[in-house]
């Protein structure tokens, strides 16, 4: 799982400004004591050094300090209010027991319900209650790991009632809420290890269908690093009937145009499954930008939570993530290397 920054501390905030982070944007601003200007994160003027930068949470605070907007990154244009408006509409739907509707949350903000939704997914990639849904979820998974029981974290976490929550625990957990708070004991895991060209290949497969598909140099490590994700589920070899899904998989591998249709247990925020499903969607020969999935999604701003997403991906190949690219056409990274992209590739592209 990605971690996400929250943009709260100093060290958080500078790191974004050397960075120029766009998702950033409408989290804080930062002022320059020496030219009396404050900027957005992302702005693309000099650097300023650090003892003269200071923070705040948004441009009303810096212009009540008696800084002025930024001209170059335009801090007080209609388009940096519209990131302010949607930062306000998340945190009240992170402070909200049960996730607000849209009449509630335009009439906190004084926008239409109709408004309000084409705006936050303009900005997010996601509609409040995809957002409000995805942040209930963490919680959960923060809760089952703290809380005394299931129930307590169930309704810390803002579901209803018990019957809300189990109706979308497998999609969430992946398994049953008390097996998730155990860390995964109880669940069963089969896998199987092989080798194909691109080198050690691991499949595993939990009851709701393909949890990881893994390539690296060794199989031990590879083990190791399902291990890691799974630390207390039980983890089986596969018997004669799973090594045939793990020829499928290498045969796929090898040879992309075949096409692979395999019950995919696919976590993540509700943005990484976006993503994740864009690039389901993208057929073997193509190849992509991040700025290409961020526009299918409807997300065109959200270019780094992008590619965060293709990192995040623990299921090669079924999830084609080596099929984006940079808009320069460079293959950019890879979870399982470079050279395994440019190989996939190749091999896509290769005349039957």
């Amino acid at each position: 799982m990605i971690l996400v920054p929250s943009y709260t501390t100093d060290a958080e905030r500078w790191h974004a400004v050397q960075t120029r982070d766009s998702a950033a944007t409408g989290h804080f601003v930062y002022a320059v004591r020496t030219t009396g200007v404050y900027c957005q994160p992302a702005c693309s003027s000099r650097l300023a050094k650090r003892q003269n930068v200071e923070f705040f949470n948004d441009a009303r605070q810096a212009e009540a300090a008696g800084y002025r907007a930024c001209k170059r990154c335009a801090g007080g244009t209609h388009a940096v209010r519209r990131s302010e408006v949607v930062a306000r509409a998340c945190r009240l739907i992170e402070a909200s027991d049960t996730a607000p509707n849209l009449e509630q949350l335009g009439a906190d903000l004084n926008l239409s319900p109709f408004h309000l939704h084409r705006l936050f997914k303009a900005e997010t990639g996601l509609t409040p209650k995809a957002y409000a849904s995805a942040y209930r979820a963490r919680r959960l998974r923060e809760g089952l790991e703290a809380a005394g029981s299931v129930t307590e974290a169930i309704y810390d976490a803002g579901y209803n009632s018990n019957s809300r929550f189990y109706e979308s625990a497998a999609e969430r957990l992946g398994m049953r809420p008390r097996e998730y708070r155990a860390g995964g004991q109880g669940a069963t895991i089969r896998f199987a290890l092989g080798q194909c060209s691109l080198g050690a290949i691991l499949v595993a497969q939990s009851e709701r269908g393909i949890c990881a598909i893994l390539l690296g140099d060794d199989p031990e490590p590879l083990l190791q690093d399902l291990q890691d994700k799974f630390p207390k589920a039980q983890l089986i070899g596969g018997d004669a009937a799973f090594e045939r899904l793990v020829a499928e998989v290498i045969g796929f591998v090898e040879a992309p145009a075949l096409g692979l249709a395999l019950p995919l247990d696919v976590q993540g925020t509700a943005f990484q499954e976006r993503v994740w499903q864009a690039l389901r969607e993208v057929p073997a020969g193509s190849r992509v930008s991040y700025t290409d999935i961020a526009e299918r999604i409807g997300a065109p701003k959200a270019v780094r939570a992008v590619a965060q997403a293709c990192a995040a991906n623990a299921i090669a190949v079924a999830i084609p993530c080596h099929r984006v690219v940079r808009r320069d056409g460079d293959l950019s990274g890879y979870r399982w290397g470079v050279e395994r992209k440019r190989q996939l590739l190749a091999r896509e592209t290769a005349p039957s």
